[in-house]
Protein backbone atom coordinates (compact mmCIF):
# COMPACT_ATOMS: atom_id res chain seq x y z
CA UNK A 1 0.00 0.00 0.00
CA UNK A 2 1.21 3.32 -0.65
CA UNK A 3 1.64 5.92 2.36
CA UNK A 4 0.50 9.19 1.40
CA UNK A 5 0.26 12.89 3.72
CA UNK A 6 -2.04 14.87 3.50
CA UNK A 7 -1.98 18.70 4.27
CA UNK A 8 -2.75 17.90 7.94
CA UNK A 9 0.08 16.37 8.57
CA UNK A 10 2.40 19.45 7.34
CA UNK A 11 0.82 21.42 10.03
CA UNK A 12 3.44 23.00 11.77
CA UNK A 13 6.13 21.71 9.72
CA UNK A 14 8.39 24.53 7.99
CA UNK A 15 9.21 23.65 4.24
CA UNK A 16 11.42 22.66 3.15
CA UNK A 17 12.55 20.16 5.92
CA UNK A 18 15.37 17.19 7.06
CA UNK A 19 12.99 15.86 10.01
CA UNK A 20 13.56 12.72 10.68
CA UNK A 21 9.86 9.77 10.80
CA UNK A 22 9.43 8.22 13.39
CA UNK A 23 6.52 5.48 13.92
CA UNK A 24 5.19 3.04 15.79
CA UNK A 25 5.44 -0.54 14.64
CA UNK A 26 3.82 -4.03 15.54
CA UNK A 27 6.76 -6.00 16.05
CA UNK A 28 6.21 -9.87 16.89
CA UNK A 29 3.10 -9.17 18.53
CA UNK A 30 4.47 -6.20 20.28
CA UNK A 31 4.32 -2.07 20.10
CA UNK A 32 7.58 -0.60 19.20
CA UNK A 33 7.38 3.31 19.75
CA UNK A 34 9.93 5.65 18.34
CA UNK A 35 10.96 3.65 15.35
CA UNK A 36 13.34 5.49 13.49
CA UNK A 37 12.88 5.23 9.74
CA UNK A 38 15.91 6.67 7.97
CA UNK A 39 15.82 5.66 4.14
CA UNK A 40 19.42 6.85 3.07
CA UNK A 41 20.60 3.71 6.23
CA UNK A 42 22.17 0.19 5.10
CA UNK A 43 20.91 -1.52 8.51
CA UNK A 44 18.04 -2.14 10.65
CA UNK A 45 19.34 -1.97 13.67
CA UNK A 46 17.54 -3.44 16.83
CA UNK A 47 19.28 -2.45 20.00
CA UNK A 48 19.64 -5.31 22.79
CA UNK A 49 17.68 -3.95 25.27
CA UNK A 50 14.59 -3.89 22.86
CA UNK A 51 16.00 -7.51 21.51
CA UNK A 52 15.20 -8.30 25.36
CA UNK A 53 11.95 -6.97 25.48
CA UNK A 54 10.22 -8.98 22.14
CA UNK A 55 11.40 -12.23 24.56
CA UNK A 56 12.85 -14.13 21.46
CA UNK A 57 15.56 -16.70 22.69
CA UNK A 58 18.83 -15.47 21.75
CA UNK A 59 19.78 -18.51 20.28
CA UNK A 60 17.46 -17.57 17.19
CA UNK A 61 20.16 -14.90 16.28
CA UNK A 62 22.15 -15.80 12.96
CA UNK A 63 26.03 -15.01 13.30
CA UNK A 64 27.12 -11.87 11.61
CA UNK A 65 30.29 -11.85 10.43
CA UNK A 66 30.74 -7.68 8.85
CA UNK A 67 31.55 -5.22 11.83
CA UNK A 68 29.21 -1.96 11.59
CA UNK A 69 31.09 1.33 11.38
CA UNK A 70 29.51 4.59 13.22
CA UNK A 71 29.03 8.45 11.85
CA UNK A 72 32.28 8.75 14.27
CA UNK A 73 34.18 5.67 12.74
CA UNK A 74 34.02 3.30 15.71
CA UNK A 75 33.70 -0.40 14.88
CA UNK A 76 30.67 -2.46 16.41
CA UNK A 77 30.37 -6.38 16.21
CA UNK A 78 26.83 -7.04 15.95
CA UNK A 79 25.39 -9.98 18.19
CA UNK A 80 23.84 -11.27 15.16
CA UNK A 81 20.41 -10.76 12.98
CA UNK A 82 17.00 -11.71 12.89
CA UNK A 83 14.18 -11.92 10.47
CA UNK A 84 11.15 -10.38 12.65
CA UNK A 85 7.75 -9.74 11.14
CA UNK A 86 6.07 -6.05 11.34
CA UNK A 87 2.97 -4.71 11.05
CA UNK A 88 2.08 -1.55 9.97
CA UNK A 89 -1.39 0.39 10.14
CA UNK A 90 -4.46 -0.36 11.24
CA UNK A 91 -7.29 -2.66 9.55
CA UNK A 92 -8.66 -2.22 7.12
CA UNK A 93 -5.70 -0.01 6.20
CA UNK A 94 -2.24 -2.22 7.48
CA UNK A 95 0.80 -3.98 5.72
CA UNK A 96 2.69 -6.79 7.13
CA UNK A 97 6.10 -7.39 5.75
CA UNK A 98 9.47 -9.00 7.30
CA UNK A 99 12.74 -7.42 8.26
CA UNK A 100 16.12 -8.80 8.66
Amino acid sequence: EVITFSEVDYEGVRLPHDDPVVVTLLVELFTMKRILIDSGSSANILYKHAFDQLRIPADQLKPVKTPLVGFAGETIHPLGFINLSLVAGTAPCQTQVEMT
